[in-house]
């Protein structure tokens, strides 16, 4: 049975390595302006922190990514090759910028709303990578802040125990892409397809 429960604070102010992982299988939900809601089991993470050369926190603090340095528990939203929303859940302590990539997710409710947004029938392609979830879910820069464990338009719920994860390089980035820091359900068909590497284009795309 789904657990509609929140998570702790205290659950995710961990390092994100820790946390990726543990989301796996959670619910996020979002509620639309007309009331619809939407729901998601996630399958897919990327951990990211300030010690990580492709972190958007690496070097300090920004008003532009100022919510990774916390409090723990608050959504980050960014802005990608000048077409893509990406969603991360902030993590770790407040002060140390860190946050967790949403990469893919299984659609559970409002899959008619998230078809239109997306423009496909097909649910695995719905919120098989980043950009497809935010695209179906409807997230955008303002929704950067959106407190995850107590808000009410956008917020995470415990959901369902997931099997141990794999793990591997992340995906799409130029630096450190030594680390074993993507995380997904082994064998879930809405996994991304995205391979590690170094991203095609000249900048790398960090969280």
């Amino acid at each position: 049975m789904t657990d509609r429960r929140r998570p702790s604070a205290r659950f995710l102010a961990r390092a994100s390595p820790d946390v990726a992982p543990a989301l796996l299988g959670m619910t996020l939900v979002r509620i639309l302006p007309d009331r619809t809601r939407l729901s998601v089991r996630l399958v897919e993470t990327e951990a990211y922190d300030q010690t990580d050369p492709a972190s958007h926190s690496f070097r300090g603090r920004t008003e532009r990514n100022a919510v990774m340095f916390g409090p723990a528990g608050h959504l980050y939203v960014y802005f990608t090759y000048g077409m893509h929303f990406c969603a991360n859940v902030v993590t770790g302590r407040a002060g140390q910028g860190s946050a967790v990539l949403l990469r893919a997710a299984e659609p559970l409710e409002g899959i008619e709303a998230m078809a239109e947004r997306r423009g496909t029938a097909d649910p695995r392609l719905l919120c098989s990578g980043p950009a497809r979830l935010c695209q179906a879910l409807g997230i955008e820069r303002g929704d950067t802040g959106e407190d995850l464990l107590g808000g009410k338009r956008i917020w995470l719920e415990r959901g369902s125990r997931a099997p141990t994860a794999e793990k591997g390089p992340r995906v799409g980035i130029r630096h450190a892409v030594e680390r074993p820091w993507r995380f997904w359900i082994p064998g879930d068909r809405f996994v991304s397809r995205g391979r590690p590497g170094p991203a095609r284009r000249s900048a790398a795309r960090p969280t």
